[in-house]
């Protein structure tokens, strides 16, 4: 998809999503990245997330194509190596304020990780740092540039990814860490992030068995996304899952039933559902079976929300 037409307006009609990501295909020049994503919002009244993988590097949907201009990032851990917390501020404000330029409101950036384990074959370089303190510094600064850039930004991927030894984009992932030893590596840099005014965190689909008991999937479990995240951290904004189309999750539950569990576990966001209808089927049966309160979909409503009010995404005579 290239452009926003009558399909996509009949599509957000039939489902009107929350939001949208777009991904490189969908972005060929700046003039038609801009027109899509302007024709795209004036069929939504409650405005929409317009989201990107944006974080520099090797994940760069729009900095990897030449055309759109992009200030250019050989890595975050490029900028971490510098030791200033001030690179990465402007990482963070340059990114956003680019990336707004076409429209986008919500980058899927930044990095929270630590690159812990050399043998993580997804984390790498796109982490600022294998030092935690350093990381933390680094995310903290980056999360205030994106603020002063005023688009949206996430931290990701909750509880830590830089540990594991698989992808979850191929199957499942856990990391045998303890409580403890999160609270002393992989959680400094998320904390740091969410004092620093982050507004969204993306929780990722690795399994913690020394921490739930069981390999469910971190973004499904309720211990990690209420209990740790929300009760722990303190976390008041919007949680969003990593993809829902990654084998992690499609292997360990059909789209119906893992978006209920996601939602049961304190997600507000369902990102990419495998099947987009099924996943709202399945929320909706589960509401009529009672398996899942309306003061629980309300409870996600209200963040969502009070999110696109306060970044201006609802109109405000739609909001009044």
């Amino acid at each position: 998809v290239t452009r926003a037409g009558e399909t996509t307006r009949q599509a957000i009609q039939a489902n009107p999503v929350g939001g949208v990501i777009y991904f490189a295909d969908n972005l060929r020049t700046p003039e038609q990245c801009t027109a899509m994503i302007s024709d795209l919002q004036s069929y939504a009244p409650l405005g929409l997330l317009i989201a990107v993988d944006e974080e520099g590097g090797s994940v760069a949907r729009l900095g990897q194509n030449s055309a759109m201009g992009m200030t250019w990032y050989d890595s975050m851990a490029s900028v971490g190596t510098t030791g200033e917390p001030d690179n990465a501020y402007q990482a963070g404000l340059t990114i956003g304020g680019e990336i707004a330029r076409f429209g986008f409101n919500l980058d899927f950036a930044p990095v929270a990780d630590v690159n812990s384990n050399p043998g993580n074959p997804v984390i790498g370089e796109r982490a600022f740092s294998s030092d935690a303190r350093t990381a933390a510094e680094m995310v903290a600064a980056c999360v205030r540039g994106f603020s002063d850039s005023g688009v949206l930004c996430t931290l990701k991927h909750f509880p830590g990814h830089g540990d594991t030894e698989a992808d979850t984009h191929a199957g499942a992932a856990e990391t045998a860490k303890t409580l403890e030893e999160l609270e002393k590596c992989e959680l400094l840099p998320f904390r740091a992030g969410i004092e620093a005014g982050a507004q969204l965190v993306m929780v990722g689909h690795i399994s913690l068995p020394a921490v739930t008991g069981d390999q469910t999937p971190a973004s499904l479990s309720y211990e990690i996304v209420t209990g740790l995240l929300r009760q722990e951290l303190g976390f008041s904004g919007v949680a969003v899952t990593d993809s829902m189309s990654m084998a992690a999750i499609t292997d360990f539950s059909p789209p119906g039933q893992a978006a209920v569990q996601a939602v049961q576990a304190g997600i507000d966001l369902v990102l990419m559902p495998e099947d987009l209808e099924d996943a709202v089927e399945g929320i909706l049966s589960a509401v009529e079976r009672g398996e899942l309160s309306e003061e629980r979909i309300d409870e996600s409503v209200e963040r969502i929300l009070r999110l696109k009010l306060e970044q201006g995404i609802i109109p405000l005579e739609t909001g009044r």
